[in-house]
Formats: structure tokens, C-alpha cells, sequence
């Protein structure tokens, strides 16, 4: 499976190293994911889920089903 967080849908961007020399060279900027295992109350269950950590920080901020409310995301087909 490719790495896409699973709430926001967040994937690698294409960006360029650039040398001393100026010389640039593409690369690839991968999302930095982490598997957490997070606590639904409106579901009273533990959820397993592949996640960015901007998308973690902003649950702790908000609440995980209001942020996946918003994202359009179903938590229950987890």
C-alpha cells in the first residue's frame, strides 16, 4: 500500500535537491506517517489507522470525530 494518510488523503510531493553547485535533482518529500491506534467514544472502539502527524495534531486539537467529520472520512469502516 502507498504511503497516503488514510483521514486527509496528505501523499509525496515532488520537490528538487539542490547541490552546492546548484545542480538540482528531483526527489520526493514523503509524508511523515505513523500507525496509531486512537480511541472513537461516538463509536465506544479503538481504531487502527495509518496517519500523518499534522492529521495527529490536529485530532488533539479538535477531536477525531469532528476532524473526520470534516474530512468526509466514514470512521465506523474501520
Amino acid at each position: 500500500m502507498s504511503r497516503v494518510c488514510e483521514l486527509t488523503g496528505a501523499k509525496a510531493n515532488n520537490g528538487m535537491a539542490v547541490s552546492h553547485s546548484h545542480i538540482r535533482t528531483k526527489k520526493l518529500q514523503q509524508v511523515n506517517l505513523q500507525k496509531r491506534r486512537l480511541w472513537w467514544n461516538e463509536g465506544n472502539k479503538w481504531i487502527n489507522i495509518k496517519i500523518s502527524t499534522k492529521a495527529l495534531k490536529s485530532i488533539q486539537k479538535v477531536g477525531l470525530h469532528k476532524f473526520a467529520k470534516s474530512n468526509g472520512v466514514d470512521l465506523s469502516k474501520f
